[in-house]
């Protein structure tokens, strides 16, 4: 069954705009197909199309399911864009079908890209939401001041992975499950010395994501994947 985001539904019975266009000029969606609506926000919705035009496609809800999170308390990753677009919009991708909740872009010193369409960020994850089926859509914010970043309050767990010699604890040994959790991952020249010990007199852990070399968009999904699977256990 065809899955479309429609943030108010609530509101409004009808697929949003580009929603509604590619309902009727792709797939070819009639009065009386089902299909399946999530709101973002924790719900499915189950519709029948009762009216389609050129640009409208409204809708009668047959049902509502609140989807249980899966797991227990918030997932932020804040990673320095990738040079190459396409390594970021891949993380963003995979990172929503695995599973977080709020990603921020970084500006540090070593930062190769200090410009991201996030907007574009933005439809891919709502259709890795979709493809995956979960009915919360991750927050992405704009790009931020690496200190600036560090500086906001956060209550939760936070943590810097970076690739320097020092104590560092591996990731999956000190998260503590249920409660919310913060991950900063650097640029593919990696956090600077400085960046590091600033990270750290703002409270972040140093941590290490195993003996692997990893690109930036790996060790962000790395991050990513511990984070989920141990708040899942």
């Amino acid at each position: 069954m065809h899955v479309f985001y429609t943030p108010d539904i609530q509101v409004l019975q009808e697929l949003p705009e580009d929603e509604a266009a590619h309902a009727i000029r792709v797939l070819r969606l009639q009065p009386g197909d089902k299909v399946m609506l999530t709101d973002g926000q924790g719900s499915f919705y189950h519709a029948t199309i009762s009216v389609t035009n050129h640009k409208r496609c409204l809708l009668d809800i047959t049902g509502k399911e609140y989807q249980q999170p899966l797991w227990q308390g918030r997932l932020h990753i804040a990673m320095a864009p990738t040079k190459n677009m396409d390594r970021t919009e891949w993380f963003a991708e995979k990172a929503t079908e695995i599973g977080f909740d709020e990603l921020t872009f970084l500006n540090c010193r070593f930062s190769e890209r200090k410009v991201i369409k996030t907007e574009r960020i933005r439809k891919i994850v709502v259709s890795a939401i979709k493809q995956s089926l979960k009915a919360r859509l991750p927050k992405v914010n704009e790009m931020t001041d690496f200190n600036e970043f560090i500086s906001r309050p956060f209550e939760g767990q936070k943590f810097i992975a970076h690739c320097y010699e020092g104590d560092k604890a591996l990731l999956k040994d000190i998260i503590v499950p249920e409660q919310d959790a913060l991950i900063l991952i650097g640029p593919e020249g990696d956090f600077s010395e400085e960046e590091v010990r600033k990270a750290q007199e703002h409270g972040f852990r140093p941590v290490s994501l195993g003996r692997s070399r990893l690109r930036t968009e790996t060790a962000a999904l790395v991050a990513c994947h511990i984070l989920n699977l141990q708040h899942q256990l």
